[in-house]
């Protein structure tokens, strides 16, 4: 398992609120997005967008451009090219915690 992998699992399936940071992740894929549109298309409060937000950028999984309220969310380059991984562990892991 390479470290991006190791990441993404430990951040998706195996710690407290993997299950939104994968929705977030999920949803940046389609399209990048700041953390109202995040807020509002997924149904999680803003204040929680934000927080998971912050860790995904912290370890290297998604960047951002621009600042303040419209600041805009994106994968990584290296998360785009190792999407395998992210589909992998969500496939197994984190859509099935919608279901518990």
């Amino acid at each position: 398992m390479d470290s991006l992998k190791n990441v993404l699992y430990w951040l998706i399936a195996n710690s407290l609120g993997g299950f939104n940071r994968g929705k977030l992740l999920e949803e940046l894929f389609i399209k990048p997005q700041n953390a109202n549109e995040l807020s509002k298309n997924l149904e999680i409060e803003y204040k929680t967008v934000r927080y998971h937000l912050k860790v995904l950028e912290e370890n290297g999984m998604i960047t951002s451009v621009g600042g303040g309220y419209g600041k805009t969310y994106f994968p990584t380059e290296n998360l785009v090219a190792n999407k395998q991984h992210f589909t992998e562990i969500w496939d197994k892991i984190g859509k099935k915690s919608n279901k518990e």
